[in-house]
């Protein structure tokens, strides 16, 4: 799909204006951000950016424009990002590379020495197919399969407003164990690992990744699939980085999220369906939200209130609490059982989806 860079810079300054108008106080001062150019990784570093003031630092890997190519999203949104910082005098330094690398490993440490600052607050939110293990040189490619059996069930094609039947074949074990690999916690433990042995974590680090459960009826391709054992991979890691991070009382957590629309969910079967309704139940009761709400949410009344952060019994943070309110699910599980390509556009929000997927690219309309 091409991309509208414009359009980007102004969804990109929606979202400052939304940030600036919730400032806050008593939160980070400096934030590494691994997968800052799009989704939660992006509004994690608006809002600490721009209702925090904190002096930000992002990863990612895109594509710059060539002759007759254009760059990727993130590329425009981090090229936007660091614009906007600098107008207002906020510390903002990008750097384009494979996150999973040494190198970039590396050259962030040596920032943040150069910079004679030390992070208190590390967000780790790469979303990627690909994973190369320097340690072993052994490439990994992530799928979305079920496991054990094939999965069947009703989808939708966003684009024409179809709904019909699909049916995923599960994974192998191979498949199951390199989506671990790639989408698990163990680059999140490496490059904590690495910050903390080059003294450049402050004391009190707090340090998130980001997962989702869903409903029951995602469970078969999501949770109880190959990205959900990669997601409890992650989550079990936070509780092994907390313990690591003692000796200086950090603390890693997951913080589990609302259902939104990305480029990877788009491609998910039965997850268009549910998003799509799930929209317009939400909205219709005024609870819905996107990245920036959700991560203005997530710091202000969970992560900086000035007492413990809230967490479920497995200790995770919860800011998927609206989505999974069970009139809410109740709601959309009756929906989701009756659709049909003839009903679709009356029980859900499909423009609504549409919108939102076309704004990944900068676009507000076909």
């Amino acid at each position: 799909m091409n991309v509208d860079p414009e359009g980007l810079v102004k969804f990109l300054k929606r979202d400052i204006a939304y940030a600036e108008s919730h400032k806050r106080t008593g939160g980070p001062s400096y934030v590494l951000v691994l997968g800052c150019s799009t989704g939660y990784g992006l509004a994690s570093r608006i809002v600490s950016a721009f209702s925090y003031g904190a002096a930000t630092v992002g990863v990612s890997f895109e594509r710059k424009p060539s002759e007759g190519k254009q760059g990727t999203p993130g590329f425009y949104n981090n090229e936007a990002f660091e614009a906007e910082a600098k107008k207002r005098n906020i510390s903002a330094v990008t750097f384009e590379g494979d996150a999973f690398s040494l190198a970039v490993k590396n050259t962030v440490i040596a920032e943040a020495k150069r910079a004679g600052k030390k992070f208190d607050l590390v967000i780790y939110s790469l979303a990627t197919a690909v994973r190369t293990d320097e340690r072993t040189g052994e490439s990994y490619r992530s799928v979305l399969k079920p496991l054990h059996a094939p999965y069947s069930a009703k989808s939708l094609d966003f684009i024409t407003g179809e709904v019909k039947p699909v049916t995923i074949e599960p994974a192998t074990e191979e498949e199951a164990r390199a989506t671990v690999k790639v989408m698990g916690g163990e680059d999140w433990m490496d490059w904590m690992k690495s910050l903390a042995e080059a003294g450049v974590l402050a004391e009190g680090v707090t340090t998130l990744a980001y997962s989702y459960i869903g409903p029951a009826v995602t469970y078969p391709i999501y949770r109880e699939g190959t990205i959900g054992k990669a997601k409890e991979h992650l989550e079990n890691s936070a509780a092994t980085i907390t313990n690591a991070l003692s000796n200086i009382h950090g603390r890693a957590y997951v913080s589990v999220n609302k259902a939104l629309v990305t480029r990877a969910s788009a491609v998910i079967p039965v997850v268009p369906l549910y998003i799509s309704i799930l929209f317009k139940v939400m909205k219709q009761r005024g609870t819905h939200e996107g990245c920036i709400e959700q991560m203005e949410r997530l710091f202000s009344e969970r992560l900086y209130t000035g007492g413990p952060v809230p967490v479920d019994e497995d200790g995770r943070i919860r800011i998927d609490d609206r989505e999974m309110q069970s009139d809410v699910q109740e709601e959309v599980s009756r929906l989701m059982e009756h659709a049909t390509t003839e009903n679709i556009a009356s029980i859900a929000d499909l423009e609504g989806y549409r919108r939102d997927f076309l704004a990944l690219h900068g676009f507000e309309s076909l």
